[in-house]
């Protein structure tokens, strides 16, 4: 073995909604190999005092439950790959937390299982992933130290990142043996009521910082979990990594834990939510402009299929958009066929197609429009083919090949649309990251029905653990946290 310390660099990630009609497939993975990997750890420099072996980063854009052809395939390469680089000192895991395959109930921590199994007992794993994860004592068992976003919107997700690579090697420099301190939390809500810019989470998760300095504390993360798996993995958690005397990392994630819970019910939505009735006649209200109204029961980005057309059915039907005088745009609805006539009537001709004719019939039926093409799209990476369809004189919407979410302005202006003069701007979202909350003038929830429903005591969960709020308000709880080493 080398002088410096060997740390190979794998990962896979989604967030898998079991109530979505569409599975996630191989095709859907975006995987990188080798040094293209490294383009995730810019932190990475060249020089460090330990060896960094990047191998495999899989990820999926959230969607349906995973294929179990799929999850084994990259499995497989990424053990034949870790075995082919043996031995090794750690094993830097970057995950979600909410990946979901057919026949699992906790795909992470079998993977984890699998990686353990080819680098041994001795071998340190630490793993980042995303707060809205589901952490079982399972997992926490299998991994030697985590890290989570402290962010929702993420933008400290390469912090996330950078922090466990450091660890690691800190553990490796110094010797340390990580333990765990492991809180259950019997509390699951969407993160749309969960955002750490608003009240309670901005102050929860502000004070886990007041323990980083502390001695034996390697990192305190909370998770909110992801609230679209029906799996009993599924509920908040606390997790303290750290080293030494156990005690005060129970004590740490005791306390974090029931600060979560008995703020329980002062989460809220953190804009006006309703209909989407309710939001487009608030929008066409408004003086200003753009108003952007989040479609949050069909949004990809938790879950959702994303080609509901329940939200353009509600703009087709005002007369003040259709007419012109004001002015929308949907980004978008991904529909493969509608995509195809589009391309096959040409540029300006008026064609009828249907837009949502492979959508989930039960949260929304297909729509049969006439319109436009007026605009088509250079070729998107994940989007496929682009096409602006404008219907009436005042509605433009993004139709997609595949599905995408527009997150970034630069996504419209290469359509050529100005979401900053239109008065309504929808997006298949639920809170709006920061680009979109600097462009909205006012921002409002829709509350639309769709995979991700966002009335969570609506789901028809079966096998979630109770009780857990919301679905047992009365519930009394005390935090009482396991130690793990």
């Amino acid at each position: 073995m080398s002088m410096r310390p060997r740390i190979a660099m794998v990962g896979m990630a989604s967030e898998n909604c079991t109530f979505s009609s569409g599975g996630t497939r191989l095709k859907d993975f975006e995987v990188l190999r080798g040094t293209a990997q490294l383009s995730r750890y810019p932190f990475l420099k060249g020089d460090e005092v330990a060896e960094f072996l990047p191998l495999l980063h899989a990820r999926a854009l959230p969607g349906g439950v995973i294929e179990e052809a799929t999850y084994v395939s990259l499995k497989q390469e990424m053990l034949d790959g870790l075995q082919a680089m043996l031995p090794l000192n750690a094993v830097y895991l970057d995950l979600h937390g909410a990946m979901n395959v057919f026949g699992l109930d906790d795909a992470e921590a079998d993977l984890v299982a699998a990686v353990r199994a080819v680098v041994g007992a001795d071998c340190l794993l630490g793993a980042s992933m995303d707060l809205h994860g589901n952490v079982s004592e399972l997992l926490v068992n299998r991994v030697d130290l985590f890290s989570a976003y402290r962010t929702a919107p993420h933008i400290d997700e390469e912090e996330t990142r950078a922090k466990v690579c450091g660890l690691l090697l800190k553990c490796l420099r110094e010797g340390l043996k990580p333990i765990r301190a492991w809180v259950s939390i019997p509390v699951l809500l969407p993160g749309e009521m969960t955002s750490t810019l608003d009240e309670p989470g901005q102050s929860l998760y502000a004070g886990l910082t007041s323990f980083d300095a502390r001695q034996g504390v390697l990192d305190v993360s909370m998770w909110v979990g992801y609230v679209w798996a029906d799996e009993p993995r599924c509920h908040a958690c606390v997790v303290v990594s750290g080293f030494g005397d156990p005690e005060p990392l129970q004590a740490i994630a005791e306390e974090m834990a029931q600060r979560y819970f008995d703020e329980r019910e002062q989460f809220r939505f953190n804009v006006p939510h309703g209909s989407m009735d309710d939001c487009v006649g608030w929008a066409l209200a408004e003086q200003v402009r753009p108003v952007v109204i989040s479609d949050s029961g069909d949004n990809p980005t938790a879950g959702g299929v994303g080609n509901l057309p329940l939200s353009l059915r509600h703009l087709v039907n005002c007369e003040v958009l259709m007419s012109g005088k004001k002015t929308a745009i949907l980004a978008g609805i991904w529909d493969p066929e509608a995509v195809r006539k589009c391309t096959a009537g040409g540029l300006d001709a008026e064609i009828e197609i249907v837009i949502g004719s492979g959508s989930d019939v039960r949260h929304s039926t297909p729509l049969r429009i006439v319109g436009k093409v007026v605009r088509f799209g250079d070729y998107d990476p994940v989007a496929g083919r682009q096409v602006v369809f404008q219907i009436g004189k005042g509605i433009e919407v993004i139709l997609t090949e595949r599905r995408k979410p527009y997150h970034y302005l630069p996504e419209f202006h290469l359509l050529h649309l100005k979401p900053e003069e239109a008065n309504i701007v929808v997006v298949k979202m639920g809170y709006l990251v920061p680009d979109l909350q600097k462009l909205a003038s006012q921002a409002y929830l829709a509350l639309t029905g769709g995979a991700v429903n966002q009335h969570v005591e609506q789901v028809e969960y079966q096998r979630i653990e109770r009780p857990m709020f919301p679905f047992d308000r009365e519930m009394e709880w005390q935090a009482r946290a396991t130690v793990i080493s």
